[in-house]
């Protein structure tokens, strides 16, 4: 049996889907939507400073809760996730991101501090229409409608974030940092970094950019603490997969560096490759892997900060056919979360790491190490190693 190529299992996704709107098409088509918010905000970035912000929901009532909770969605299958994306209809007004005030953006603010879905009900100007086709660039979105009315109702805010939202002397960057302290989740704590509810000079900040900025200021933050830990004794490789990404992580005994690898087929069978690394400097420029170095750097993170050790760590990520549409950077945070709680395999050195590391990826080692600024600081002896 052949291999299915992604444009094969889009093309299933697509026409899954399409078979569902024949029966429901008149809930995405309409100019107007009454449904449980799970709840979920989303700023976009065109046209900035004035953006396009709102709602999305779904068009029905009830527990909606996993349509946007990205740290629930390990273990279902893509088509799943992207299901989950398409049902959600995104409400959009035109709004300055300065200053953020007045009733809607109060009415937004609700939603993200919103413990559990809340009952909305949306007029649009227009009828909205459903989204029939996916591509393989960009994630998937569900209708988008501007807006002539929305309410409201039955939501019950979360004390923890109510509290940080009054608190208006607290730094937006102390404030993601409190409500990761306190557990709240990273999705949640986004959606209220890109409303313009944390620090003192409030702003909106588009969804995207918002993400990248949560799991850096966290990861950041963890990674300061690292430094004043022992070095570990050990040399360890993680793995994970899901969803056509190929996860391996080598954890190793070294002050703290970090680097994380992409490597991907193109149509004409060409390995493409992203690779950015750092050291206790940190970043000297903006990752060519984007959101993702800052996604698998908390992941990372998060587990030596738990086990109070300083390492440095490789993540290698193999992205296959699999992966037909992407959705989203929260992938690579939990693929590599998911990775730090498995049993890792101890090897002897770095280069038996990477080695283990590789069996599971089709990607030779030659190709990762020719990629790899990590494994050229590896090679030149820090000068503590001559004291």
């Amino acid at each position: 049996m052949m291999k299915r190529t992604s444009a094969d299992i889009r093309k299933a996704i697509e026409s899954n889907w399409k078979e569902y709107l024949s029966r429901y098409a008149n809930l995405f088509s309409s100019n107007f939507i009454s449904g449980s918010s799970p709840p979920s905000v989303f700023v976009g970035s065109y046209g900035y400073p004035k953006v396009l912000a709102g709602p999305m929901l779904p068009p029905m009532h009830g527990d909606t809760t996993i349509l946007d909770l990205p740290e629930h969605w390990l273990g279902k299958s893509l088509e799943e996730i992207v299901n989950y994306r398409l049902s959600l209809v995104r409400g959009i007004k035109s709004v300055p991101v300065s200053n953020p005030q007045g009733k809607y953006i109060e009415n937004l603010q609700e939603v993200a501090m919103s413990s559990k879905p809340i009952d909305s009900d949306i007029e649009f100007l227009k009828n909205t229409t459903p989204v029939t086709s996916i591509d393989g660039e960009s994630p998937p979105f569900g209708p988008i409608g501007e807006i002539k009315t929305a309410k409201f109702s039955n939501s019950t805010s979360d004390k923890i974030i109510q509290k940080i939202f009054y608190d208006k002397d607290l730094l937006a960057q102390n404030s993601v940092l409190e409500l990761y302290n306190k557990g709240i989740e990273i999705t949640r704590i986004q959606k209220c970094f890109s409303i313009g509810m944390l620090g003192k000079n409030r702003k909106l900040v588009p969804t995207r950019w918002s993400i990248t900025a949560t799991d850096d200021i966290v990861s950041k933050s963890l990674v300061s603490e690292i430094m004043k830990f022992d070095i570990i004794d050990s040399c360890q490789v993680f793995s994970y997969s899901h969803i056509g990404n190929y996860f391996s992580v080598i954890v190793f005994p070294s002050r703290w560096m970090f680097e994380m690898q992409e490597a991907w087929y193109d149509q004409q069978g060409n390995i493409g490759f992203g690779s950015d690394f750092e050291d206790a400097r940190g970043l000297d420029h903006y990752p060519v892997t984007a959101g993702a170095h800052f996604a698998a750097r908390l992941g990372v993170a998060e587990y030596l900060f738990k086990n109070k050790v300083q390492a440095a760590a490789m993540v290698l990520r193999e992205i296959r056919p699999e992966y037909a549409v992407p959705v989203g950077v929260w992938q690579v945070r939990e693929g590599i979360r998911m990775a730090m709680k498995q049993r890792p395999q101890l090897v002897s050195s770095f280069d038996e790491g990477l080695d283990v590391a590789c069996r599971g990826l089709s990607i030779d080692k030659k190709e990762w190490l020719a990629k790899s600024n990590l494994q050229k600081a590896r090679s030149q002896k820090s000068i503590s190693d001559y004291f």
